[in-house]
């Protein structure tokens, strides 16, 4: 845990607009001061002959500054602020037991609200003389990988069991440098945070979490609270770091609408724009930059205005989770991006699929099933330079099994060219690829990418639910469109017999999968 000369407390980080408030009230501000070092001997306490850190970035969610040629840095802070370092290439600030990164100082010298449902921050009491940041040293190659999981979102500790159970357990010995929850870590159960932190931290690899709009204290009037108990758990709801040559921002964009115990909320990003300007400055202008926030940004109403600091930035990209479907988006001028190419924007699959919902398997896990017609999942993202790639996972399932076929099972001769074969590639995009041919023999046809519809197998689950509900009480959310289909007829010629559906696909990343399903051609 960070070291400074008394306790470590964990604080509130307020948005430009409250400091602003703050100060126009006559509120003092003060000066905050202290060491960005490196640890060598690993016990978090700046000993004799243990040397400052030059270059790093120290942030008050406003302003970065840099440390000078000693490792130290001055910082103004007033009551609300998060400090916090930026984690530079090379080095890692104290990672605890539970796989936390404590790279920040919480500065509340008298604490969060007492009437919160779940306690916030504890008074911190005067600002310390002097807050120093441990680092180690801890080298860094140009190609890693991150594992993503979107809204694990557990509602009672039986869906922690099943999160665990699901997807934590195939990912412990991953190869993944760190890994990233994008938000409603929890289903507004917020006493929750800790065994949520205890699971995850059996994977054996750095986490960092993302909050989402049910992460919130919603007892509160005013955004600037709404993250009280996030903060006390997880420091600042927007910070940023680099891991090898990718800097990356977290962004905490949802803006909670100040309706106590109406759960109000919207996506918006302007009182962090003022942090993410600064820390751009210290990012090399071929970095890759990689944005993680909960709410897609297509729903950020100031979006326009991030894209104007991104603008001269070659090598941007930004993931989400929250609609509990996958899709690609590729923004253009019609998002107000004015980046010479469309910028992406990844939806993640969810861990927790239709909030752990439908029918118990064999071993009394939900299925899930997204109302894309995707199963619920995880991602590994591979980044290499500028580069990155996707790769999904459907939970417990082999790692090629990327796509879903439906077509009849039995088809009469004269009606083949009439019958629709249906593809759902989980982690397709409009850039995708996606062919079919008859058997190993025949000629690939191309299908044609949809709009405006749902998936057929996940349209079947819900009209199973009309008649059986769900042995666990829970239906599977509503049914709605798929990004993510292709489809085209079969051949007129086929003749009768057993035949075999062969589905291949090219995705964005030029990553190639092949799936199956045989049918039965009969005569007429």
């Amino acid at each position: 845990m960070i070291n400074f000369s008394t306790k470590i407390q964990k604080v509130l980080l307020v948005s430009g607009a409250m400091f602003l408030a703050v100060v126009s009230s006559g509120m003092a501000q003060e000066s905050a001061r202290g060491t960005v070092f490196e640890d060598k001997n690993h016990n978090d306490t700046l000993d004799p002959g243990e040397t400052g850190i030059a270059g790093v970035g120290v942030s008050n969610g406003r302003d970065v500054v840099l440390t000078d040629g000693q490792g130290h840095y001055q910082l103004s802070v007033v009551d609300g602020d998060v400090i916090f370092v930026v984690k530079p290439r090379n080095f890692l600030p104290t990672i605890d037991k539970t796989n936390l990164s404590r790279f920040y100082y919480v500065y509340r010298p008298s604490g969060s609200p007492t009437d919160l449902k779940y306690a916030g921050v504890a008074p911190t009491g005067s600002l310390p003389e002097s807050i120093n940041f441990p680092l180690t040293s801890h080298p860094e190659p140009d190609r890693f990988e991150v594992a993503v999981l979107g809204d694990p979102q557990p509602n009672n500790a039986g869906d922690i069991d099943f999160l665990s159970h699901d997807i934590l357990e195939e990912l412990i010995g991953t190869d993944a440098a760190f890994g990233v929850s994008l938000g409603d870590v929890m289903n507004e159960k917020l006493n929750l945070f800790q065994p949520y932190i205890n699971a995850v931290s059996t994977v054996g690899i750095p986490w960092f979490n993302v909050p989402g709009n049910h992460d919130e204290n919603y007892e509160v009037d005013i955004d600037d609270l709404a993250n009280e108990t996030w903060k006390q758990v997880f420091g600042p709801p927007t910070y940023s770091f680099n891991w090898g040559p990718v800097h990356f921002i977290v962004l905490d964009d949802v803006f909670y609408e100040g309706q106590k115990n109406k759960r109000t909320y919207h996506s918006e990003i302007g009182r962090h724009l003022t942090f993410i300007e600064n820390d751009l400055k210290q990012v090399p202008k071929e970095a890759l930059v990689v944005l993680m926030m909960h709410i897609p940004l297509v729903e950020a109403k100031d979006r326009a205005q991030l894209f104007d600091l991104l603008q001269d930035r070659p090598h941007t990209f930004s993931m989400s989770a929250h609609w509990h479907y996958q899709e690609n988006i590729f923004m253009g001028e019609e998002h107000g991006c004015k980046q010479p190419e469309p910028h992406h924007h990844w939806v993640s699959v969810t861990a927790c699929g239709s909030w752990w919902a439908g029918a118990l398997d064999e071993f009394g896990i939900p299925h899930t099933m997204m109302r894309d017609g995707c199963p619920n999942g995880y991602s590994i993202v591979t980044f290499d330079g500028s580069k990155y790639s996707i790769r999904f996972k459907a939970a417990r399932r082999p790692a090629d099994n990327q796509m879903s076929i439906y077509a009849p099972d039995h088809v009469k001769q004269s009606e083949t060219a009439t019958s629709e074969v249906v593809v759902n590639v989980f982690a397709g995009s409009p850039r995708s690829v996606v062919e079919m041919r008859i058997d190993d023999s025949g000629s690939w046809i191309p299908l044609q990418h949809q709009t405006g519809r749902a998936d057929p197998y996940y349209m079947l689950l819900k009209e199973w639910e009309v008649s059986a509900r769900p042995p666990n009480g829970h239906r599977l959310s509503r049914v709605d469109v798929s990004p993510h289909l292709w489809a085209g007829f079969l051949p007129a010629d086929l003749s009768v017999g057993g035949h075999v559906i062969v589905v291949r696909t090219r995705d964005m990343f030029d990553q190639k999968y092949i799936a199956r399903r045989i049918i039965n051609i009969e005569p007429d």
